[in-house]
């Protein structure tokens, strides 16, 4: 294990209003923020301008100045504030926990806002294991991030942190790892580029590779495939963890990092097509469907509950684009590594370790007791994902929705499987955040939340941080 460095309804209805007034707009001029190294953009609804619920929208390392949660929760009367951390673009650098001070400016600036009596959190994508993690540890001290099992433990200056009043899961991925972990080609052989196990290899016809459609992979090629992934990356953990030791004792090329390739890894800078994930290239993998019947908020606005299956179609580029240095190469440190890409497992569908690592959603919500609301996009690839978050989920007030058609951006998806353009889908940005504005104010809008509501319909381097 490395270190490194009751209320009348009168007022209910008021507060409603305030909360989000139907003719409330999103804020024409957000106000702009800077601290150290984060940047952000705060919107209002030029309406209301002293809103007392206020959403935090941040990514790991993706630009989210403006991003489509920001006006519209801005214009349905939330103040928002839409936030880039120290590591804006630049993935080789990240040092996890470091991105938790970060956060700790944005719930600062929140709770600081005349007016303001809530602060939510919003966790999109790579956002969800952010600000997971991020609330896991304000509810429960550094006890969590310093877990026995962790590869990189935190740090102390993490203590303290000011809790938030929600958390909100949009289409958030199951942590860093996970995706790398799931990416791998499991068939590379002693880390080279180009030299594979042909019996592994995914994109081999006679495992069940179609270069033209939807691929067919058996359930013996696919047990096979899902613990080489794993025996990969535990291999992968094992040479970074002996490499910072190396450092630590002073034998290193340089005494504080060195650079750590991963070739045929995904590149997330290229987007999906970058990465070998047995479920972005075979309908029946049973990561695109729920295990149980979930709610499905459809385009007409009506809730059904049922199997949710994604729609979304498969990523015939994939093998092009592993193959290249550009699109398929992981490009990290030995600490971004370790400290935000590793995790141990046994196999990479269900054996995940995922308390092994500090980014980790799944993990964190197993240690968070705030309302919690999980949606699932239908138009993209963590539906099993999403219903494993919500089943984690330690709150006793947690709901799980789908969004019908909705790609991982939200918005409707063209080309998905069954749909007649994306139109079949136009509502799902209106329908999605209409159905975040009820359940934050089913319980924001009042004094306290529910007891129970889980089938509501509708700073730098700490002490002691080694070696780096």
């Amino acid at each position: 294990m490395i270190k490194f460095s009751g209320i009348a309804s009168s007022v209910l209805l008021a507060s409603a209003v305030s909360l989000a007034s139907p003719v409330a707009s999103a804020q024409s001029e957000p106000t702009y923020f800077t601290s150290g190294g984060v940047k952000a953009l705060y919107y209002k609804p030029d309406s209301n301008p002293k809103p007392r619920v206020g959403v935090l929208v941040v990514h790991r390392t993706s630009n989210y100045l403006s991003a489509l949660a920001c006006t519209e929760l801005s214009k349905r009367g939330y103040g928002v504030f839409c936030m880039n951390t120290r590591y804006e673009n630049n993935e080789l650098l990240v040092d996890w926990d470091r991105i938790a001070l970060d956060v700790k400016v944005g719930v600062d600036y929140l709770r600081k806002q005349p007016g303001m009596e809530k602060v939510i959190l919003f966790g999109h994508s790579g956002g969800g294991p952010t600000l997971s993690f991020y609330q896991a540890v304000a509810e429960n001290g550094i006890a969590f991030c310093k877990d026995p099992r962790k590869i990189v433990p935190c740090s102390d200056d993490l203590s303290k942190l000011p809790k938030a009043d929600g958390l909100i899961l949009a289409d958030a991925h199951p942590g860093v790892p996970v995706i790398l972990l799931r990416s791998l080609n499991g068939s590379v052989i002693e880390e080279t580029p180009k030299k594979f196990n042909p019996q592994l290899d995914p994109y081999n016809t006679a495992n069940g590779y179609n270069p033209n459609g939807p691929s067919n992979y058996s359930a013996d090629f696919q047990a096979r495939y899902y613990a080489a992934q794993s025996a990969r990356m535990n291999a992968l953990i094992d040479s970074a963890l002996k490499r910072a030791q190396e450092i630590k004792a002073g034998n290193g090329p340089y005494p504080d990092n060195d650079m750590f390739f991963i070739p045929h890894g995904g590149n997330p800078g290229a987007g999906p097509g970058g990465a070998s994930q047995l479920h972005s290239l075979d309908l029946n993998i049973s990561l695109r469907k729920t295990n149980a019947p979930q709610k499905l908020l459809k385009n007409d606005g009506s809730v059904s509950t049922q199997i949710v299956t994604s729609v979304s179609p498969v990523e015939l580029g994939t093998m092009s684009s592993t193959m290249s240095f550009d699109r398929g190469t992981k490009q990290l440190t030995l600490r971004s590594f370790l400290s935000t890409q590793a995790v141990r497992s046994t196999n990479s569908l269900n054996g995940i370790d995922h308390c092994s690592s500090n980014n980790s959603t799944i993990c964190a919500v197993k240690s968070i007791s705030v309302p919690t609301l999980v949606m699932g996009m239908g138009g993209y690839l963590f539906i099993r994902d999403s219903e494993e978050e919500f089943e984690a989920s330690k709150a006793t007030d947690k709901d799980l929705v789908y969004i019908e058609g909705a790609t991982h951006g939200f918005t409707p998806c063209g080309n998905c499987i069954n749909a007649n353009g994306a139109s079949e889908y136009s509502n799902s940005v209106k329908n999605m955040f209409d159905y975040i504005n009820t359940w934050t104010l089913n319980r924001y809008a009042k004094s306290s939340p529910p007891a129970s509501a889980n089938n509501n319909p509708r700073a730098e381097g700490g002490a002691g941080r080694l070696p780096f």
